[in-house]
């Protein structure tokens, strides 16, 4: 029953990385394209994440997992702001229909 959850947390993981990328690709400006893939990676990374903590060995390696996941919402939140203002410094305008 464990397993089958881990497995399930890190295929929906995956599915959410393959949305972020699909994003990436097919969206038409930089806004767009940084805003899927920092929301459906973190949230892909969170999934994978919960699903390996289910098969750690201790809590500790569980709660290293955690720290990671919390290191990388804030990389990628600071990288999403820097790419964003560097944009915007570039005169990039948002796509408008």
């Amino acid at each position: 029953m464990l397993i089958s959850l881990s497995a399930f947390f890190l295929v929906a993981g995956a599915v959410f990385f393959l949305a972020g990328t699909l994003g990436l690709l097919r969206f038409p400006d930089v806004y767009t394209r940084l805003h899927a893939l920092t929301k459906a990676d973190n949230l892909g990374l969170g999934l994978m994440v919960l699903g390996l903590m289910l098969q750690a060995e201790s809590l500790a390696a569980a709660g290293k997992l955690l720290f990671i996941w919390l290191l990388l919402l804030a990389a990628s939140a600071t990288a999403g702001q820097l790419v964003a203002s560097w944009a915007q410094g570039k005169g990039i305008a948002p796509w408008r229909r």
